[in-house]
């Protein structure tokens, strides 16, 4: 019974995560905004089951590296106080991490929606 609360407990941390980023990030307001607009797109347009399989994964894709982008940097932030090229490096880097998903989730979209 014991092992049941922790799941239990596990998944209330990650909710309560994804709640958090979403009041603090703008970042990830944005991509949840662009996640439901995709969402609306998509429906008009009639996209076939296969479509929405693509379309549903790159949205989730998309946020799930933006809150990876997220907690690099709190980290980061958190144990680097002064300005460093490599703490520098490793946000850089996060972050364009998640602007090629975004940039690849957009043109895999847009082909999807046009053809």
């Amino acid at each position: 019974m014991e092992s049941k609360n922790i799941h239990v407990l596990s998944f209330k941390y990650a909710f309560a995560g994804v709640v958090s980023a979403l009041k603090q990030e703008p970042n990830l307001k944005f991509h949840f905004l662009a996640g439901v607009v995709a969402i609306i797109i998509s429906f008009f347009l009639q996209i076939s089951r296969s479509e929405w399989i693509v379309i549903i994964f790159l949205i989730g894709f998309v946020i799930s590296l933006e809150l990876t982008n997220t907690a690099i940097e709190a980290v980061v932030d958190h144990v680097i106080q002064t300005n460093h090229p490599g703490a520098k490096l490793a946000k850089d880097i996060s972050a364009g991490a998640v602007l090629v998903a975004a940039a690849t989730a957009a043109t895999i979209g847009a082909i999807i929606w046009i053809t």
